[in-house]
């Protein structure tokens, strides 16, 4: 099974851009998706962002994820 999980850019350098995923950052490829922007929100998969989102999917997608890791530990 294949997990994308929504990144907001806070910084964009080129083909790269750093990212934040609830409170941590980390580097990841703007290749497959040079259009991004900072601020933007993206899914993030395998180190790259592959699609870019709106701030209220973003947000909904999270909240899914949270719920199935609680679910998850039950």
């Amino acid at each position: 099974m294949c997990l994308a999980v929504p990144a907001k850019i806070m910084k964009k350098d080129n083909a790269m851009a750093t990212v934040e995923v609830e409170g941590i950052r980390r580097k990841i490829s703007l290749m497959l998706l040079p259009e991004a922007n900072q601020g933007d929100f993206v899914l993030m998969h395998a180190g790259f962002a592959i699609q870019i989102i709106d701030a209220a999917e973003a947000e909904l997608t999270m909240q899914l994820l949270k719920e199935a890791a609680q679910n998850d530990d039950a």
